[in-house]
């Protein structure tokens, strides 16, 4: 524990309406704090999780830790955890300059309730900052670190007291002019707005940093047409999607506790996502390299009713989540032929002959940022070779199982061309029994047999590859290759 040394006192404060003090660090009111919140404890535990143990927040969220939680404190919970994530530079950057501390000199529990207190006094009106305050002091003193509380007092009150105005991010044009600019409004790594701006024209980089901002909807796939009918009769309010025909979006989050879900008649999945699973098409022997947790491999199925598929994945845990998803759908439909091997994709046990592969492999995951704010503070730019050298050894491996004219759908969920074109380039270097199929083909396909809804299908790729990016399309950021074998290929 850090003595009071590492936490010097901030200069006297003005009063704050509601605390009844002339520059003291404690309230006169002898009224006693009030205890933790449970959605605020559960906050900031989940927060701490994620930066000491690289957990990710949503599944931490919807883990059976947090099953207790009345819907209320789950929603704050949820609000206050994603909130935090997405805002943490933001956040950071304004308690730097209150405390005058550097934030690697603040105890991981002091920094987190400090950002937790200060995302609520300014992004959510409705909450007092009295209770912001006092409820982030007593999370440190929860936390064991009692003797860094009037520090954590004194900053928070000092921050409540500034005006909101002062610290807000620009939004006019004129001064978002550059991609350091909009790294700073919208709480984004400098380097990962400078790639997006290069790669993809300044206005495309400002509409992924605001949808990252931004709560995604929850989009769900309908498995079969009944069951929007038996939403609707459970209160669920819907809305079509905007890709895909099956696709609808639920406004609320209540689609969780739903009895469809549960059955398995429907599954939660973002469009882009849906989308890769049809452009994997039909086939009699499918393989999915990196299945879990499942919602591609259910989809290609529910597409390919009467076909084998063999769902890979490498990790156990990850395997049983898939199997617990594929035995809940089929429980609510036809039962599919479906395969769950736990196997390393770079080297498969046995050698296939699928005429159908889908390897959309781990990735960075920036096309997602919006659902997985984490990211964007732990990817750094030499993460990006790593990533690229694994991703070719699935694809190069992948593949060896294409049976000749069959193809391979290569996905990622990433918006950096190291995991995505040049993948796929160095694949076909090494394997020139490959060629590339131009995506907009298979598009035009699903268009006409009315599997895809979107108006403009130019926008949806670049060159011959499918590439969505958040805020340019109201889905998450996926980017995908198909990759065809000749017919004449032997071995």
């Amino acid at each position: 524990m850090k003595n009071l040394a590492h936490y010097p006192g901030v200069p006297s404060l003005p009063p704050i309406p509601g605390f009844g003090h002339t520059g003291s660090l404690k309230p006169q009111t002898r009224t006693p704090k009030p205890k933790c919140s449970p959605a605020r404890a559960a906050a900031f535990d989940i927060l701490l999780r994620v930066e000491r143990e690289s957990s990710y927040a949503s599944e931490l969220l919807h883990s059976a830790t947090y099953e207790t939680l009345s819907t209320a404190d789950h929603a704050l919970a949820t609000e206050l955890v994603m909130g935090v994530l997405r805002w943490r530079s933001s956040l950071d950057d304004e308690i730097v300059q209150t405390s005058s501390q550097p934030v690697s000199k603040l105890d991981l529990e002091v920094l987190t309730a400090l950002r937790l207190a200060l995302y609520q006094l300014r992004k959510l009106d409705r909450i007092p900052p009295r209770a912001a305050i006092y409820e982030s002091v007593d999370l440190v003193k929860r936390a064991r670190k009692r003797s860094a509380a009037p520090f954590v007092n004194a900053v928070l009150r000092k921050l409540a007291a500034a005006s909101p105005s002062a610290h807000a991010p620009a939004a006019n044009q004129e001064a978002l002019a550059t991609a350091e600019a909009l790294a700073s409004a919208f709480a984004h790594p400098a380097w990962l707005v400078q790639r997006w701006a290069r790669e993809f024209g300044f206005t495309s980089a400002r509409h992924i940093c605001e949808y990252d901002q931004s709560i995604p909807v929850t989009t769900i796939r309908l498995r079969n047409p009944a069951a929007e009918t038996d939403l609707r009769e459970e209160g669920i309010e819907l809305t079509p999607g905007a890709l895909l025909p099956s696709a609808r979006r639920v406004p609320t989050s209540s689609i969780l506790q739903t009895r469809v879900l549960h059955a398995g008649q429907i599954v939660i999945q973002d469009e882009a996502s849906q989308l890769v699973a049809a452009l994997v098409g039909r086939g009699s022997n499918i393989l999915d390299c990196c299945a879990a947790p499942g919602g591609k491999t259910l989809a290609i199925a529910d597409n390919n009713p009467a076909a084998m598929i063999t769902a890979l994945e490498l990790h156990p845990h990850r395997a049983r989540l898939l199997q617990k998803l594929l035995t809940s759908a089929s429980a609510s439909a036809d039962p599919h032929n479906i395969h769950v091997l736990v196997a390393d994709a770079r080297s498969f046990p046995t050698p296939g002959n699928f005429n159908r592969v889908l390897a959309d492999v781990p990735c960075s995951g920036t096309g997602t940022l919006a659902r997985n704010p984490e990211i964007k503070w732990r990817l750094q730019p030499a993460d990006l070779e790593d990533l690229h050298r694994r991703q070719f050894a699935i694809l190069r491996s992948a593949l060896t199982q294409v049976a000749p004219g069959g193809r391979l759908v290569y996905s990622t969920c990433s918006l950096e061309r190291e995991e995505n074109e040049d993948v796929v380039a160095a694949a076909l270097a090494q394997n020139s029994s490959f060629g590339l199929l131009d995506v907009r083909t298979e598009l035009d396909r699903l268009k006409a047999e009315g599997q895809l809804i979107w108006p403009d299908l130019s926008s949806l790729t670049r060159g011959p590859f499918l590439r969505t990016l958040p805020g340019v399309h109201p889905c998450d950021g996926f980017f995908t290759a198909i990759l065809e074998r000749s017919r004449t290929a032997s071995g």
